[in-house]
């Protein structure tokens, strides 16, 4: 495990080690950095997802395979029981694959109802990753479309634009604190990107280290020109594939700070973005 070291001029925004005690102000910390099949299915790193605290409220994007266990052995633990909130940004299982246990765990087996999930509308149709037996068991369901504002608890969100992926996918824009956070998720590169993700703070999904012709995921030569054209104040780079592992996102990270004089840094599994 790589250990960040972030300068002072971030402004607030910090990374700890997983063992770490978590701050009680706002934070975000990457439950898994797990991106694709064979990271996932290997466990090369974990595919929990991002749990993020705003303002007491909590909410966790994207529970993949493992998001359970990553929650009890996170240090301090989290407690799904205290989730307001789960999103999905799509379908896939390296993304969905706890959202019916987290579901669980966030009701209390269903004898609480309680909290609200987002998601596409393909996750509940035809082949559905949400089991219906589930779903009186939250509050609500609220169905995500495009460039659409969502809100739960003290949490407010902003959906991209539909993503150029094999399932419908959208990135989410928030805030934490007085920063403006982008999570760009899976996707082909398209011009439209550098509309939607103009925050401080970029957290983006690359999946390989150089384009794969055919296949709706962005490589390290897109992020280059991502920032490039968008020029966040941090870049996090995360949802990392073999290929990706192969290169050691760390080196490729302080590579691009500074080849762009930009500060970027890659997730570990863990790690914690305090605000």
């Amino acid at each position: 495990m790589v250990k960040v070291r972030l300068p002072r001029r971030q402004l607030r925004a910090q990374a700890t080690k997983s063992g770490e005690k978590i701050p009680k102000q706002d934070f975000l910390k990457f439950l898994g950095t797990a991106g694709a099949r064979f990271v996932m299915i290997k466990q090369l790193r974990h595919s929990g997802g991002i749990w993020i605290s705003s303002k007491a409220t909590n909410v966790l994007i994207d529970p993949g395979p493992g998001s359970l266990v990553c929650c009890a052995k996170s240090k301090p633990k989290l407690d799904p029981a205290k989730l307001d909130g789960i999103i999905l940004t799509h379908r896939h299982l390296d993304h969905s694959g706890d959202i019916n246990v987290m579901i669980e765990a966030m009701t209390e087996g269903g004898f609480k109802r309680r909290g609200v999930v987002f998601c596409p509308q393909d996750t509940l149709e035809g082949d559905p990753v949400i089991f219906k037996y589930l779903r009186s068991f939250p509050q609500n369901f609220e169905i995500l479309t495009a460039n659409t504002n969502y809100s739960v608890g003290n949490f407010v969100f902003q959906t991209s634009m539909q993503h150029i992926h094999p399932v419908e996918t959208f990135g989410l824009k928030f805030k934490l604190q007085d920063k403006s956070v982008g999570l760009l998720v899976d996707t082909k590169y398209f011009e439209e990107l550098t509309e939607f993700y103009r925050t401080d703070i970029l957290i983006v999904s690359v999946i390989f280290l150089e384009m794969r012709p055919g296949i709706d995921h962005l490589n390290i030569s897109d992020i280059k020109n991502l920032i490039q054209k968008l020029k966040p104040e941090k870049t996090i780079l995360t949802h990392f594939g073999m290929t990706m592992l192969k290169a050691k996102p760390h080196l490729l990270a302080e590579k691009l700070s500074q080849e762009l004089h930009r500060e970027v840094v890659a997730a570990y599994d863990g790690m914690t973005v305090s605000f």
